[in-house]
């Protein structure tokens, strides 16, 4: 496979760490996170099936729980179920003693047992319909989604951007308020990603024009929205509640293939915004790796300078990803009061924007990457709701940590490595 054009000028771009095939008889990135994970797998497996695990957890029997799996289907849980996680205890146990190569396989199937394991404990006695939680888990992964894009199109062109907290915020508000004056969700979209346009321009003009860090650019970005929005919410808003009134967008039915089963009513009956944010993993995809413009792109972020020596402009490159990046946060923002409540309330935003940060270093910043890690941070959060609902014997406060504890864990790089852009927050200046 041939480099790009401007790679094989002057200095050569090295393979990314992890991009390697790893050798044969290395070590696995994690094996303590395998170990922790089946070891948990097999306690609760034992736990469950075991003559004393009745009455330990006040439990009605080993077949006592139900998982719905696929709507009116209901599966009974029974030892043999266990058998499968026990299977797959074992083959983690093997690759964290270094004796199975495919890691990232072993280490998922061993995940994803825990999870299961998990919450066949959490439903004993009554029932999961894991159909609906996997319609929730679709509908609040697309505002981790869009912060993750928009940090995907910022960092690729090597402009570090932590205000996407903020310009979904100041989206949210404006989006709401501009659809409740004029009574047209369309408006309010529109202003909503021009907010996020705006307060990227700024970020973009402190960042790249000025040189200033891009780090304290962002944190300032992100106090700007929240005390504004919050000062004019408590002042306006709750006394004119008229414009705080918008509506949201109605659910996009697919017709014919929404009648499918099972699928039709995951896939092809959903939020408008679920639908926009797929059409934009594809989008910016296309755009990144099959376009010139994504090229450039690419090279910016790469080695500025190279590019730079082929007559790329650097920083209008960059301004143009910023702002474009910008506007994909304000879609974000929009969806909390458009596309979810119909109203503004202080910090809605609920640090979603820092979460698509992590779902971005998750995914690798690429865009399919983005969508699979928002995805499981969505069902975090979906599981905390479900568990809650069910009245589940784990303490509500511990339940709602899950999605910042899966973010603390994807940053802190126990789940592999990941290697961002080389330029990635280096600022650039003609020499």
């Amino acid at each position: 496979m041939s480099l790009p054009a401007w790679a094989d000028q002057g200095e050569r771009v090295e393979p990314r760490p992890f991009a390697r095939a790893p050798t044969r008889g290395s070590r696995p990135p994690a094996p303590v996170v395998v170990s922790f994970l089946v070891i948990l797998v097999i306690v609760l497996g034992f736990l469950r099936t075991s003559p004393g695990g009745e009455a330990l957890f006040g439990l009605a029997g080993s077949g006592g729980a139900e998982l719905v799996v696929l709507g009116p289907l209901s599966v009974p849980v029974n030892p043999a179920l266990y058998g499968f996680f026990l299977l797959t205890a074992v083959m983690g146990l093997a690759y964290a003693g270094g004796r199975l190569e495919a890691g990232g396989l072993v280490l998922g199937v061993a995940f994803l047992s825990l999870v299961g394991a998990f919450l066949v404990w959490a439903t004993a006695g009554q029932s999961l319909n894991l159909m609906g939680m996997l319609q929730a888990t679709l509908v609040r992964a697309v505002p981790i989604l869009l912060a993750a894009l928009s940090g995907v199109m910022c960092e690729r062109s090597g402009v570090v951007n932590i205000a996407i907290e903020g310009m979904m915020l100041g989206a949210a508000f404006t989006g709401v308020v501009a659809a409740s004056a004029t009574g047209n969700l369309l408006v309010g979209l529109v202003g909503a990603v021009a907010t996020g346009a705006l307060l990227a321009l700024v970020h973009a003009v402190l960042s790249i024009g000025y040189r200033v860090d891009q780090i304290v650019s962002g944190t300032v970005i992100n106090i700007f929205a929240t005390g504004v929005t919050s000062y004019l919410s408590a002042r306006f808003l709750q006394h004119m509640a008229w414009l705080n009134a918008s509506g949201t967008f109605p659910d996009v039915v697919v017709p014919g293939l929404s009648r499918l089963p099972l699928i039709g009513p995951l896939l092809f009956r959903g939020n408008f915004f679920f639908y926009l944010a797929i059409a934009l993993v594809a989008g910016l995809h296309v755009l990144l790796f099959r376009t010139r413009f994504g090229l450039r792109v690419r090279a910016v972020g790469e080695h500025p300078r190279a590019a730079d020596t082929l007559g790329v402009n650097v920083w209008r490159i960059r301004y143009v990803s910023v702002i474009l990046g910008g506007m994909i946060a304000g879609l974000g923002g929009a969806y909390f009061t458009l596309g979810s409540v119909g109203r503004f309330d202080e910090l809605m935003t609920a640090g979603r924007g820092f979460i698509g940060l992590a779902a971005m270093i998750f995914g690798k910043w690429t865009p399919a990457g983005a969508f699979g890690a928002s995805l499981l941070f969505g069902f975090a959060d979906s599981l905390q709701t479900k568990l809650q609902i069910l009245g589940t014997p784990i303490p509500p406060e511990f339940l709602l940590m899950a999605p910042y504890v899966a973010t603390i864990i994807v940053v802190s790089g126990i789940v592999g490595r990941a290697t961002p852009p080389a330029a990635d927050g280096q600022p650039y200046e003609k020499g």
